[in-house]
């Protein structure tokens, strides 16, 4: 890659190669055992990133800002209602002014039909990497984080059989990125992946046809289940998290008559022995997950989560 990856924006992992992933997953292996053994990592000494958030977050902004503490640099955490944009301010500007005082941009925007656009407008502009801290299409640092922790549990991910799993949930509209994310990831590494969901709560047909094209590529498979119990049969790794209609056809699905589409020890006994429980958190509990799953010998979010830290290093390592 010859040093290619500096300055490379990180908006979707569409853009990022297979090697290009893979070289990503090295440095945040070497980063977390580093981590582990009390190594600094002083690798952006005075770096600068901004970080903008137009909703909350928990993972992200910590995972952000403790990476970067610990790689050398310092982190601007943005409320962006106390920004300029709060006034009517555009992408190109704010892109143009912080890429001028700093080393990065990361940004989450999850508003459907804007926050991908916006985050892609910025890029256009800035001098430095713009980074997607999630918006409605994408969720790439939630993706090489699982990707990652998929291949410290397995190893080879080759046949290894994946659900992606819609459940109930009343906390909030969650948006569709994660699954999103994962259906084009996943397929892209001989996954056997099953996405699973109620009428009504489909991908964009676009992302259907590219994951079926990354599965036959890669030799693994993709398949829809609208068979909650189906999907779990015989799982290596389950993944049951909700996600919110993203069309105006879905408007007036009833979530409420899907409310046993839900995690449980039940259907975690239809899954193979070694299966794995993962979600990319918040989790509702007793919603989309019964406590004694998440909780559990076979959950591994807290991994899961915790890789979050060490892939965000890798990124910003290799892209600042």
């Amino acid at each position: 890659m010859n040093g290619k990856l500096k300055g490379k924006h990180f908006i979707t992992l569409r853009d990022w190669s297979n090697d290009e992933i893979n070289l990503l997953l090295d440095v945040a292996g070497d980063l977390k055992r580093k981590f582990y053994m009390d190594v600094p990592t002083p690798y952006l000494p005075y770096k600068t990133i901004f970080l903008m958030f137009f909703e909350q977050s928990t993972r992200t902004r910590n995972s952000m800002e403790a990476g970067i503490a610990q790689l050398g640099g310092h982190a601007n955490y943005l409320d962006t209602g106390t920004m300029q944009i709060a006034h009517g301010e555009v992408a190109k500007d704010t892109a143009t002014i912080l890429s001028s005082y700093g080393h990065g941009i990361a940004c989450r925007h999850c508003v459907w039909g804007v926050g991908n656009q916006y985050i892609t407008e910025m890029a256009k502009y800035a001098s430095r990497p713009v980074m997607n801290l999630q918006c409605d299409l994408y969720h790439p640092m939630q993706g090489v984080a699982d990707l990652m922790t998929i291949k410290e549990k397995f190893e080879d991910t080759k046949g290894l059989k994946v659900s992606i799993i819609w459940a109930y949930a009343t906390s909030h509209k969650k948006p569709i990125s994660v699954p999103l994310t994962q259906c084009l990831l996943f397929t892209r590494y001989k996954m056997d992946v099953t996405l699973a969901y109620p009428e009504g709560f489909e991908l964009p047909d676009w992302v259907i046809e590219e994951s079926k094209a990354n599965a036959l590529a890669s030799g693994g498979s993709f398949k829809i289940s609208h068979d909650i119990d189906e999907a779990f049969k015989d799982a290596d790794v389950v993944i049951p998290k909700n996600w919110g209609s993203w069309s105006s056809k879905q408007e007036n699905v009833d979530i409420e008559l899907f409310k046993d589409w839900k995690c449980t020890e039940a259907r975690m006994a239809l899954a193979s022995d070694r299966v794995c429980y993962m979600h990319a958190l918040p989790a509702d509990r007793g919603n989309e997950v019964d406590d004694s799953v998440i909780d559990g010998p076979h959950s591994i979010v807290f991994q899961e989560a915790e890789n979050r830290l060490h892939t965000a290093k890798a990124v910003m390592a290799l892209t600042i």
